[in-house]
Order: structure tokens, then C-alpha cells, then sequence
């Protein structure tokens, strides 16, 4: 999907502010809004999407965030989620994460 820009959520973080605060962040509830980049549905029982929102950079790793969710989404869509921060996640089939938003919620 190239650029993008997305203005933070009011109240929450920029995908590279969870990157850089993830160990304070671990297992709290986390409000983000962003660009879905990615969409795989009914994967494990869950909906699996990527956001970006322009903060980061692919070198750093840091800017973008996998999401877990029952919710619908549409990639190239614009959606703020709220959920539950996780760190190295691991569900096996090379399918890690360092971090993830787990069990998230679409809030708008």
C-alpha cells in the first residue's frame, strides 16, 4: 500500500511508541490507530491483520504492528483497535512475534 501517514488515536500510541515502550506496555491494554496493510481471516479461530500508521521504519522492525481479532476489517481500511499488548508470541509454523495485539476490539 506504499506511504502511509495516519494520525495517532487520541489516547493512544503510534506503532513505533509500542515498539519502543513494549516492556511497560506488556499485558496492558493498548489503543492504536492505523492503516490494515495485511488481512488473514479465520486463522486459529482469529482474524490476523497488520497496521501502520507511518511511524517507524522497516529497518528498525517497529512499524508494523500484528493484530489478532474477531472482528472484520478490510485491508486499506482505516481502523482504531484497542487490545491487549503481548510480547514474543510464539504459535509455531514460524508464525513469532516480538510483538502483538491480542484478542483486539475495533473501536471506530
Amino acid at each position: 500500500l506504499g506511504d502511509v501517514k495516519v494520525e495517532k488515536a487520541a489516547g493512544g500510541k503510534t506503532v513505533a511508541e509500542i515498539y519502543a515502550s513494549k516492556a511497560t506496555l506488556k499485558g496492558t491494554e493498548v489503543v492504536v490507530r492505523g492503516t490494515v496493510v495485511k488481512w488473514n481471516p479465520e486463522i486459529m479461530g482469529k482474524n490476523w491483520l497488520h497496521l501502520r500508521d507511518g511511524s517507524g521504519s522497516a529497518d528498525k522492525g517497529d512499524n508494523d504492528l500484528t493484530v489478532t481479532t474477531t472482528d472484520v476489517v478490510t485491508k486499506g481500511s482505516v481502523v482504531t483497535v484497542r487490545g491487549k499488548l503481548g510480547l514474543d508470541r510464539d504459535f509455531t509454523s514460524g508464525y513469532a512475534y516480538p510483538v502483538i495485539l491480542e484478542d483486539a476490539k475495533v473501536i471506530k
